[in-house]
């Protein structure tokens, strides 16, 4: 996909007037994409059984990762657990990339979020997977714990890989630190203790699906182009 970046700083503030202005309008129904039409769980196999051999080599796993993980890792873990946009990736795009600086990336990353919501939520009731440290006591999550059964997928790592694709639509010359990012954010569910590896792993094929979707329907091509805009236009200049 081309996007047009030729955009004066007029037309970008016009944009934004008018992308808030569809998202307000749109606010109860803002995914991109609908689950109906993903279908996903149809591509999703289900998660193992709480008794079985492969749930607890996953809780074996969380195990070794809880007397292994440092507190760095943890203080990041649950950094990242405060974060579902796509300002999680600031360390890959400089300190100044956030949402004042960029609104119109902003909306489109809390649309993308949506769309996470949106498709994880049936799966998430569909599966009723018991959270691992409501199955094993003994765990020590770090990151915030509920009673509901809904680990599977885990609602975080879609929203890393969401925001992570869209972001390479936008510096696709940044693919690879992207996606290196991504994937440690998926991994810090592991850390946090509130998933098992499975699913993060289901996470990544959700999201890849879900976007691929996306990226064909045309309010979310608009509000790329909007963003690509910015981010051009910042590019030229020092940022505030």
């Amino acid at each position: 996909m081309q996007i047009p970046v030729c955009f004066s700083r007029l037309h970008i503030v016009a944009m934004v007037a008018a992308l808030l202005a569809t998202g307000a309008a749109g606010a109860a129904d803002a995914a991109f994409v609908a689950p109906e039409r993903m279908q996903a769980m149809m591509i999703l196999a289900a998660p193992a059984a709480v008794s079985s051999a492969s749930a607890a080599r996953e809780l074996a796993e969380l195990h070794q990762i809880e007397t292994s993980r440092t507190r760095e890792q943890v203080a990041r873990a649950m950094a990242d657990d405060k974060d579902e946009t796509v300002f999680l990736f600031r360390d890959v795009m400089g300190a100044n990339f956030n949402a004042r600086t960029f609104p119109l990336t902003a909306l489109l990353s809390t649309h993308v979020g949506d769309d996470e919501g949106a498709n994880t939520a049936q799966l998430k009731k569909g599966f009723a997977r018991v959270r691992p440290y409501n199955a094993d006591k003994s765990l020590r999550p770090v990151c915030k714990t509920k009673k509901k059964d809904d680990s599977y997928p885990s609602g975080h790592a879609t929203a890393g890989y969401l925001q992570a694709l869209t972001l390479i639509e936008l510096v696709p010359e940044k693919r690879d630190a992207i996606l290196a990012r991504a994937e440690e954010y998926a991994q810090n569910r592991l850390v946090c203790g509130v998933h098992y590896r499975s699913d993060v792993e289901a996470s990544k094929l959700v999201a890849y699906a879900v976007h691929a979707v996306m990226r064909e329907n045309v309010q979310f091509k608009a509000e790329l182009a909007a963003a690509a805009a910015e981010l051009h236009a910042a590019s030229k200049q020092p940022l505030p």
